[in-house]
C-alpha cells in the first residue's frame, strides 16, 4: 500500500495552484506522516483513565441455536428477546439500570443477535426481513455498545421510516442495525489503527451470507458504513454480496482507490461539510508494529467512489430527519442511483 498521500506538491497549493513558498526542503514527507501518526498515537495513549473501560454490567451468555435460515425468523427472534430479557433482569440485579432499560426496550424487538456481556452486541431488524426488496445495513463507528445503542437506533429508525414514505407502492424494505463488532473507544489508541475492523471483517462477511440465506431472493443489500466503520466494511469488502457500499464521515478505509477493495458493489462516500473527520490526516504508516491511519480520503478524486452531496451536517447527522444526506441515503437503498446529488 502506498503511505501517506499528502494534498499537494511542492509549488502547488491544496487545489493545485501554483505558490510561491514550496515545502521546505528539510521536511521529509515521510518524517512528517510519521510524525503526525506517532503524535495522534501517543495523544489517544495519554489520554487519562477518565476514557477507559468502567466496570461492565453481568449477563448470561448469548442463546445458542441453529443459524435463522435454519431455525427460521420467529424462532431466531424469540431466542434473542429472551435473552434481553434474562440480561435486562441480571443488570437491574446487579444495579445496572440503565444497561437494563436498554435491554428491556430490546427484549421487544426482532433480534437476530444479542450478547449483553461486555459493552454488548446487537443485530436488530426493523421491518420485514424476509419479504424485503431492499435491505439496508448499518454499520456503527466508534463508541457503539449497548450502553449507547439508542442513538445507533435512532438512525436505524429515521433511515426506516423515510424509506416507508417514499419506497414505490409493491417495494418492501427492510433496515438493519448490525451492532456485529467491539467498537473502539473515540479517544483509544484503537481507533487509530485497522486492529478491530480485521477482527470484525470476517463476522460482518459471515452477517452478509446469514443474511442473504433468509432475505427475499435477489433483494437488494446496500451497506451503510459510518466513521470508522468504514474500516471495518472495508477490510469486509472483497467478494462480499453487497449491491452498494457506503462510506459516511470515513477517516479513511485502509485502502489507496475503491478499485482495492475488490467488491463488485458501487462504492459511494460522503462528508458533511461540519464533519469534524476533515480534519484527520489522511495518512497511514507502520508505527508500533501495527498500521496506524487509514490512508486516502474517500471523498477524494483519487480515491475513485461515488462521492455525494451530505448537507452541512457534522458527524453525527448523516441520518438526521430532513437532511439531504438521510434524502440521498434512502435514494441509493431504493436503487434510485440516478437521482443521487453529486
Amino acid at each position: 500500500m502506498e503511505q501517506g498521500r499528502e494534498r499537494g506538491t511542492p509549488g502547488t497549493g491544496p487545489d493545485g495552484a501554483e505558490t510561491t513558498a514550496p515545502r521546505p526542503a528539510h521536511r521529509p514527507a515521510g518524517r512528517l506522516r510519521r510524525g503526525l501518526l506517532a503524535a495522534l498515537v501517543a495523544a489517544a495513549v495519554a489520554v487519562p483513565l477518565a476514557g477507559a473501560t468502567g466496570p461492565q454490567a453481568p449477563a448470561p451468555p448469548p442463546a445458542q441455536l441453529a443459524p435463522a435460515a435454519v431455525a427460521g425468523l420467529d424462532a431466531t427472534y424469540a431466542a434473542h428477546r429472551a435473552n434481553a430479557a434474562e440480561a435486562a433482569r441480571t443488570a437491574a440485579d446487579h444495579g445496572y439500570r440503565g444497561r437494563a432499560a436498554v435491554e428491556r426496550v430490546l427484549a421487544q424487538q426482532q433480534l437476530l443477535y444479542f450478547d449483553g456481556r461486555g459493552a454488548g452486541l446487537v443485530t436488530e431488524v426493523l421491518g420485514d426481513l424476509a419479504h424485503a426488496d431492499r435491505v439496508a445495513v448499518l454499520v456503527p463507528g466508534s463508541d457503539t455498545g449497548i450502553d449507547t445503542y439508542d442513538r445507533f437506533r435512532v438512525t436505524a429508525l429515521a433511515l426506516r421510516q423515510r424509506l416507508n414514505r417514499e419506497a414505490p407502492t409493491g417495494v418492501r424494505t427492510a433496515v438493519v442495525a448490525w451492532l456485529g463488532y467491539e467498537t473502539p473507544g473515540t479517544v483509544s489508541p484503537s481507533v487509530a489503527t485497522t486492529g478491530r475492523a480485521e477482527e470484525a471483517a470476517p463476522e460482518l462477511r459471515a452477517f452478509v451470507e446469514d443474511l442473504r440465506s433468509v432475505a427475499a431472493p435477489r433483494a437488494r443489500v446496500s451497506l451503510l458504513c459510518h466513521s470508522y466503520g468504514s474500516v471495518v466494511c472495508a477490510r469486509a469488502a472483497a467478494g462480499l454480496d453487497v449491491d452498494d457500499l457506503v462510506f459516511l464521515g470515513s477517516p479513511g478505509t485502509g485502502a489507496d482507490t475503491a478499485a482495492d477493495l475488490r467488491t463488485r458493489a458501487r462504492v459511494w462516500a460522503a462528508r458533511g461539510a461540519g464533519d469534524w473527520v476533515e480534519h484527520v490526516p489522511h495518512l497511514d504508516a507502520a508505527l508500533f508494529g501495527t498500521t496506524v491511519g487509514f490512508g486516502t480520503d474517500p471523498v477524494s478524486e483519487e480515491y475513485g467512489a461515488r462521492v455525494f452531496a451530505a448537507g452541512d451536517g457534522g458527524h453525527s447527522d448523516y441520518f438526521a430527519p430532513g437532511s439531504l444526506s438521510l434524502a440521498t441515503l434512502t435514494r441509493i437503498v431504493l436503487g434510485h442511483t440516478q437521482e443521487v446529488t453529486r
